[in-house]
């Protein structure tokens, strides 16, 4: 009996013999090269067939799957047919061999179950026979545990060429950005400085320590000024930005595998110098301290009038004569959309001085919060004649208490009293050009 069959899978066949027995042809692909392969796929699919037409085997089913067998209970097609067996559908295998079947205890257990329990009566290979008897299961259960071992011996046989590459200060695998891989046979696992890219690289650990840039300053330096893509033809991402920052392997080391704490000494050329890189890390660490403790007043709250981004702020900090430091916070707009946008800086100080403007104008109902501020003006109210003893009657006019009141909060309040402020304010601010434009939405 023949059966088309696809090119390149390898296929199990269910067989007949003299009781009823009925195979399923499973064909499951190599996961090694076709240079290592006894036979190709499709010879193997051509074999099987020539031995169930030779020897009269009843094929009901095919089955094929390009999992790998080394794992349990990863390959859903041979749970299919473990499945079909219990249903009765067939009761016998043809495969090449006994480890396309299995490779691994589990699914081999599986197997042998399935025979105890007199769903399975038979598995064909292109030179063995297994039958339901002890005989012929131990065997099977020998050579599906010879591939188990053969698994295992390759990978700890893997790790140990690994580890002395390592040990030689061979990097393997793909180069880190701004070297390149070897491509001679006899130079395997050797990188060489990519002329292109390296010199960027070198500049951005530079910027990081000499000009205390930040991550994300490189980022848009590497993007918009100098034109840098991978070895993928794309702009490097932020985070891949960080992770050059902190590589150890461009000043000469590297730790294989990650996290082990195993550190050796590569064989390549150096972009950097130790002490270049240890500035880095100083500068990113403070960086991320900053980050974590900084929080602007006004930020997200305005609208570029310009090109529709946000308000990002920075803060300087300038040396004056008398040895101390001046801080200053400027507010523009982060040219998340527009890298060329010409919206201007402006001071914290003077955008207060526009807010303050913004309040003059504004209806009282618009801050979203007037019940919150009412509470907050009595509670003083009450605080200067208790504690303090005012005896003066204050002006009964709750809309300029409140104006006021709002007005103090953003010259003299917390940076979450001023952001929970203008948060409720239900119209939109558009900051340009130094001054602030009420919208209603």
């Amino acid at each position: 009996m023949k059966i088309a069959t696809p090119i390149g899978y390898e296929v199990p066949v269910i067989l007949q013999g003299e009781i009823k027995v009925k195979y399923c042809l499973y064909a499951r692909k190599s996961t090694e090269s076709e240079e290592r392969q006894v036979l190709s796929i499709d010879s193997q699919i051509k074999e099987m067939l020539q031995l169930a037409e030779r020897e009269g085997l009843e094929i009901v089913a095919m089955k094929r799957e390009s999992h790998s067998a080394k794992e349990t209970g990863q390959r859903p097609v041979f749970n299919e047919i473990v499945d079909e067996i219990k249903q009765k559908k067939y009761n016998a295998i043809l495969t090449w061999a006994p480890d396309r079947i299995s490779r691994n205890a589990g699914d081999l257990g599986k197997i042998v179950d399935l025979m105890d329990a007199g769903f399975l009566q038979e598995i064909r290979t292109f030179g063995q026979k297994f039958g339901n008897n002890p005989n012929e299961k131990f065997l099977l259960m020998i050579l599906g545990s010879q591939a188990k071992l053969e698994n295992d011996n390759r990978g700890v046989n893997v790790k140990r060429g690994l580890r002395t590459r390592a040990e030689m200060g061979l990097w393997v695998g793909t180069a880190p950005l701004g070297y390149l891989n070897q491509k001679h046979m006899d130079k395997k696992c050797q990188v060489i400085i990519d002329e292109e890219r390296a010199p960027v690289i070198k500049k951005m650990f530079e910027k990081v320590a000499y000009e205390k840039w930040s991550g994300r300053k490189v980022y848009n330096w590497l993007r918009f000024e100098a034109n840098f893509y991978t070895r993928g033809n794309k702009p490097l991402t932020l985070s891949g930005v960080y992770r050059i920052l902190s590589h150890t392997f461009y000043y000469g080391i590297f730790e294989r595998p990650v996290k082990s704490d195993n550190w050796y000494q590569g064989k390549h050329e150096p972009l950097i110098t130790k002490e270049l890189f240890d500035q880095v890390q100083a500068q990113l660490k403070r960086d991320n301290i900053q980050r974590e403790n900084k929080e602007f007043s006004f930020t997200k709250l305005f609208t570029c009038g310009y090109c529709g981004s946000g308000i990002s702020a920075e803060e300087k900090w300038k040396d004056l004569k008398d040895g101390t430091h001046a801080k200053y916070v400027y507010y523009s707009c982060s040219r998340a959309r527009d890298r060329n946008c010409k919206n201007k800086y402006i001071r914290e100080e003077d955008l207060i001085l526009e807010l303050l403007k913004i309040l003059d104008k504004v209806d009282i109902n618009e801050l979203g919060m007037r019940q919150k501020l009412e509470d907050e003006i009595a509670r003083f109210n009450i605080f200067q004649r208790s504690v303090l003893g005012a005896t003066e009657k204050l002006e009964d006019n709750k809309e300029t208490d409140i104006r006021n009141y709002a007005k103090y909060i953003l010259k003299e309040g917390t940076v979450m009293e001023k952001r929970e402020l203008l948060a409720n304010l239900r119209s939109r601010i558009i900051y340009k050009d130094k001054l602030l434009t009420l919208i209603e939405e």
